[in-house]
């Protein structure tokens, strides 16, 4: 038997579009979700392969701490930010293929 390409109706075409929009703003969420886990336990591996590291104080307040307390918070607005431009070019990609 011929597999005859069939034309999809409008309906059916915006449903896959839609799905397809959705999948890739899973995997751009799940990609941030998982770049950032890694930074947290790259912090982790760090401490427990140098423990040398908890000797070093500012303020009186171990390095580690810094790095948790403050040094996290820029790499989640990075996050933030990087994953808020890739979702808006996702979508900006869907509307045009959409509004042709």
């Amino acid at each position: 038997m011929l597999n005859i390409p069939r034309k999809l109706n409008p309906d059916a075409a915006d449903a896959f579009y839609v799905r397809s929009l959705i999948r890739s703003q899973f995997r751009l969420a799940i990609s941030v979700a998982l770049g950032f886990l890694l930074l947290l336990i790259g912090l982790a591996v760090i401490g427990a392969a140098w423990p040398q590291i908890q000797e070093i104080r500012l303020a009186t307040i171990p390095l580690p701490w810094w790095l948790l307390g403050v040094g996290v918070y820029p790499m989640i607005l990075l996050s933030a930010f990087l994953f808020n431009r890739a979702a808006a070019r996702n979508e900006q990609q869907y509307r045009s293929i959409v509004e042709q």
